[in-house]
């Protein structure tokens, strides 16, 4: 009557130690190929996209209230490959969960934003202008750096359930779309000009809880036209999608 209690301890023994050492292994390629673990390291995508098309497209969409942003991400699709739509930019970045992570596709733009002001030669008491020293235009003193291009930033947190995401994100395009001036000055030794800078951005900085690989519109915006200032007749839709990935699979 006792051989099979032993047998039936030494079974249970067995099959508790087997499940300790799956749930202490480590995910690889080689290692869970058919996804048999739930507790492998997960990684979090995420890719925002800025789709191009007119106001009055726009507009219609919104009002059919088509189902789900899923949904509404497809019909976008059709209207790119129907040549009524475009994509204006795409940006990817993956960290861990609950980690900062940066990808830039950026050109850095320096410019001065300080001068000292011209220096004009002092006159004789006969009012001609001292020999041998020559004027100056005004000369730029500090300087800022911008940096033009795509950036995104992004800080995911993993729910407890895998599923969902919660995402704070920021992406950016910044154009350089001409220069103000803001004074002249000129003299027989040369010509200078007080220049700044025209900066065009768009800009998004905003939170957003996602299920793993649904797309949802976040925002928006008016892209800048032909002459660098903003064209009310289109808008940019921003879409935002975060998958989890799974190490080893």
């Amino acid at each position: 009557m006792k051989k099979p209690l032993l047998h039936g301890a030494v079974a249970a023994c067995f099959w508790f130690a087997l499940a300790t050492v799956s749930r202490a292994q480590t995910g690889t390629p080689e290692y869970d190929p058919l996804g048999e673990f739930d507790n492998l390291p997960r990684q979090i995508r995420v890719q925002v996209e800025f789709i191009d098309l007119s106001h009055e497209q726009f507009t219609q969409i919104m009002s059919a209230k088509p189902a789900g942003d899923g949904g509404l991400r497809n019909q976008l699709a059709q209207l790119i490959k129907d040549g009524k739509a475009s994509i204006l930019e795409t940006m990817l970045c993956t960290t861990r969960s609950g980690q900062k992570a940066t990808s830039e596709s950026i050109q850095e733009f320096i410019y001065p934003t300080e001068y000292e002001p011209a220096l004009a030669t002092q006159p004789d008491e006969a009012g001609k202008p001292v020999a041998g020293v020559r004027t100056a235009g005004p000369t730029p003193t500090a300087f800022e750096t911008r940096n033009l291009g795509s950036t995104l930033e992004i800080e995911p947190t993993l729910g407890v359930d895998n599923k969902l995401i919660d995402l704070r994100f920021v992406p950016e395009i910044v154009y350089h779309v001409g220069n103000t001036v803001w004074g002249e000055w000129k003299s027989e030794q040369g010509h200078t000009s007080i220049q700044m800078p025209r900066i065009y951005s768009l800009r998004i900085n905003t939170s957003a809880t996602l299920e793993d690989g649904k797309p949802m519109l976040v925002a928006a915006l008016s892209p800048k036209g032909g002459d660098g200032s903003t064209d009310h007749t289109r808008k940019l839709m921003v879409f935002v999608k975060a998958d989890v990935i799974v190490t080893g699979r």
